[in-house]
């Protein structure tokens, strides 16, 4: 046995082991919460194996694709447990108080005769095990614990709905004991369980569920069960002689490449559990130490900044050996079309969509650059160029959805969609490429992103400019072109002119640059629907739709290469503000669907007041390009309550799919097989961006050696600021600030670039003048998006900087 030794594990355990309030942050920046744990899910991830339970420490039944089998320990492509449960003499230990942390999290279990034991889960990255350490008091004597385990070792696909399905590939497994150890295998998946103490006993069943039973998950499913009706898992018994003022550490460990794999990942784990413990203490402290915010007027979203960094630092996943093949949406399973040795990338949301996705990735994107982690985003950009290649035969089309085991489950050649995916890779190329200036990145993603802007264009049945397919509205009744796909083509194209000229492959920075200035030439007449709408059109078929989706938002979310966006100024406004009132925003922002009332228009497409953190990123984004940022506030704080807000969490810290909404309800009210995601990546993009880079003004073009720091001040809101905001190889602190008629932007950039400094001037101010570190300085006013902006160069070094504006 051994002494739970991380310092930030035990300072979070002291400070949740007292009463207090039901949510609080601690020392090491938990988040509590002691109310319904047994109806709220939680994910411990690493990048190669994550674990969703409940947070009572129980392990219900999870999740549709795979039906009640989302959740337990997963290492992709394979799950490996349905859970893990621990009891102390006849009392199967509870959980009276959950935390969050950053890359871990702790339970206050409670068990017999007052006794209360700590429990930490943490999975180490680049392993595929997991761990739990159970501290039990000094004051607990000798104690006979249990431990029982349930296994299923199940593939990623297929599903419960496909063909063929789950049930009908998925093989009983078979338990034994090693000596030391449960073993769980399926030919050659394997999953093991074991401690750093040697067992007093064991035993092997069907059951060992802990306290669960074994309630199947039928159709119509009860209220509460325990397995899918895919499952063939079996189970085991493990138990100890342990002395109270000691941990004793668990581990979880598999492999689908054998028992001898998942046997050394074990060995692994348990070899220093402390030492694994803390690295992920100090990875995560790294992530948090990079785009560190100071918003006093804004505190709420200044702490969502830091959950959202750790957020994305949660979702990175990886998986190898990947077997690639279409299914068909579902239909077919057909021989590999090739292999890919490994694929890393940001996993879209937890239990059911943990894989690999682009539309989820290229939103994602941009909160991840702002967070500074870019080789995340780098990997997963590589890995959809990959199956994309290899799946669509080089045509530049990008796939839409694939699991870790390699199953492409929509967007092939053949499949009549996902346009807006492949118009949007080149700009998540030339976003990397500025926030990094990593030109070996643009060489190696070039010829995707020229292939893929090729592609889409040539999808223009009737030849007016839009391409037809798919966008990111996953409903019935829209017309063949879509908005959202229509925007993110002219960006793509800007994009692409910019890759391109950087290069100087001229012809095709020519080709591009003229179809996005058509397009844009066009685009008002095109979709201004108009009217008492005041609203673009969601689609065009032989006449404008207008249906109220969420897309409406998009041509002023969109930033085009060199500023503006795509919406005229005026109509921006004006749809904007339509967008703001109550048939298409609540309590929690941004409806998917609005409601008629606020217009005249017939539509056929029924209203879903499901809020989506992603609409409110869409929203917040496009608040902010416009230079609204008091309306912007209502959809960041949106997406901030799903983290820190008690009434609207379900795991504390975790920014859900769907946040509660007058549709939708709340994941709470909903049983564990028909919720939304608990922990969603693409929710970040509207608070990391529009904190970043629009309010702090931060915009790096390092591609081309330069940076623009240009923030803009909410007015009364106070300063702001930010240090280590990662650009380059470099990084940048920005403190801006407002007082006594004049604007002060302290900038310290440890980047060589040319610097240009500059400030959003508020509404009806004029710029008497300018001063750059105390001597009087030439500037520009730039009317854009945003309001008129000053730009001052400060040289081509980076370096520490002040410029003040005073005003008139």
């Amino acid at each position: 046995m051994k002494s739970l030794a991380a310092a930030v594990v035990i300072g979070v355990v002291i400070s949740l082991a007292g009463p207090g309030p039901v949510a609080h942050a601690s020392a090491a920046g938990a988040l509590a919460e002691t109310s319904r744990l047994a109806d709220r899910r939680f994910v411990v991830t690493g990048d190669r194996m994550y674990e969703v339970g409940a947070a009572d420490g129980t392990y219900p039944a999870t999740g549709w694709h795979i039906r009640g089998e989302m959740g337990g320990f997963w290492s992709p492509p394979i799950k490996l447990l349905d859970g893990i449960w621990f009891r102390v003499g006849g009392t199967w230990l509870r959980a009276g108080r959950f935390s969050s942390g950053p890359g871990f999290t702790t339970m206050t279990l409670n068990g017999p005769g007052g006794l209360t034991v700590q429990r930490v889960d943490v999975v180490p990255d680049g392993g595929r095990a997991a761990l739990i350490g159970l501290r039990f008091p000094p004051s607990a004597g000798s104690l006979r614990l249990t431990v029982e385990a349930h296994s299923e070792l199940l593939a990623a696909y297929p599903w419960t709905s496909t063909t063929p399905s789950a049930g009908g590939t998925n093989r009983p497994d078979v338990g034994s004991f090693d000596g030391h150890n449960l073993v769980f295998t399926d030919h050659e998946r394997a999953a093991v369980v074991g401690s750093d103490l040697t067992p007093g006993g064991h035993a092997l069943g069907a059951g060992m569920r802990g306290p669960q039973g074994a309630v199947i998950c039928g159709d119509p499913a009860p209220a509460e069960c325990d397995d899918g009706p895919d499952g063939r898992g079996t189970g085991g018994r493990l138990i100890y002689d342990v002395r109270g003022g000691h941990t004793v550490w668990f581990a979880v460990a598999g492999s689908d490449q054998g028992l001898a794999a998942a046997r050394s990942s074990l060995s692994r784990a348990l070899r220093n559990p402390e030492a694994a413990l803390a690295a992920k203490a100090a990875a995560r402290r790294a992530v948090a130490e990079r785009s560190r915010v100071d918003l006093p007027g804004d505190r709420r979203l200044e702490q969502s900044v830091e959950w959202s960094k750790q957020n994305l630092a949660d979702s990175v996943q990886e998986s190898r050996d990947l077997r690639l093949f279409a299914s068909d949406e579902g239909t077919a399973m057909p021989p590999p079309a090739g292999m890919l040795a490994r694929a890393r990338w940001i996993g879209a949301g937890w239990p059911d969509y943990p894989w690999i996705f682009a539309t989820d990735g290229e939103y994602t994107a941009f909160a991840a650059v702002a967070a500074g982690q870019f080789p995340a985003v780098k990997d997963h950009l590589r890995t959809l160029r990959d199956i994309s290649d290899v799946i669509n035969h080089r045509s530049g089309k990008v796939v839409h959805e694939v699991t870790p085991d390699g199953q492409v489950y929509f967007g092939t050649n053949d499949d009549p969609g996902n346009t807006d995916e492949t118009v949007k890779l080149p700009s998540a190329v030339a976003l990397v490429w500025r926030w990094t200036g990593d030109d070996a990145f643009r060489d190696e993603m070039y010829d995707s992103a020229v292939r893929g802007m090729r592609y889409a264009l040539a999808l223009d049945a009737d030849h007016d400019g839009w391409p037809e397919g798919s966008g990111n509205v996953e409903r019935e009744g829209m017309g063949p072109e879509k908005l959202d796909v229509a925007v993110y083509t002219i960006r793509g194209l800007l994009d692409l002119a910019s890759l391109a000229a950087s290069k100087g492959d001229r012809a095709t920075a020519a080709w591009a640059s003229e179809n996005a200035a058509s397009r844009m030439r066009g685009f008002e007449r095109a979709w201004w629907y108009g009217g008492d709408a005041r609203s673009y059109a969601d689609s065009l078929a032989d006449s404008k739709l207008y249906q109220r989706f969420w897309i409406g938002a998009v041509p002023m979310e969109a930033s085009l290469s060199g500023g503006g966006i795509v919406a005229s100024r005026p109509h921006a406004s004006t749809a904007l503000s339509q967008r703001e009132r109550g048939c298409f925003t609540g309590e929690f922002g941004f409806f998917h669907t609005g409601t008629p009332g606020c217009d005249s228009v017939v539509s056929s497409v029924p209203p879903e007041r499901s809020v989506f953190s992603l609409g409110n990123a869409i929203m917040a984004v496009a608040e902010g390009n416009t230079g609204r940022l008091a309306q912007q506030r209502r959809y960041t704080t949106a997406n901030a309550r799903s983290q820190l807000d008690p009434a609207a969490w379900e795991m504390p810290g975790a920014m859900p799919e769907i946040l509660p909404s007058p549709d939708f309800g709340s994941n709470l009210e909903k049983d564990f097989l028909s919720r939304s995601s608990v922990l969603q990546a693409w929710g970040a993009y509207g608070v990391l961006w529009p904190v970043i880079h629009q309010q702090l003004g931060v915009s790096p073009d390092l591609g081309n050696d330069a940076l623009t720091v240009a923030p803009q001040l909410q007015p009364g809101a106070g300063p702001i600021a930010g240090r280590n905001i990662a650009v380059g190889k470099g990084h940048v602190d920005v403190r801006a600030a407002a007082r006594n008629n004049a604007l002060t932007v302290a900038v310290d950039a440890a980047v060589r670039a040319r610097l240009t400094l500059g400030v959003v001037l508020p509404p009806g101010a004029t710029a008497a003048s300018a001063t750059l570190d105390g001597r009087r300085a030439p500037f520009r006013l730039l009317a854009t998006s945003r309001g008129t902006e000053l730009h001052t160069a400060a040289g081509n070094t980076g370096g520490r900087h002040t410029l003040t504006v005073d005003l008139s």
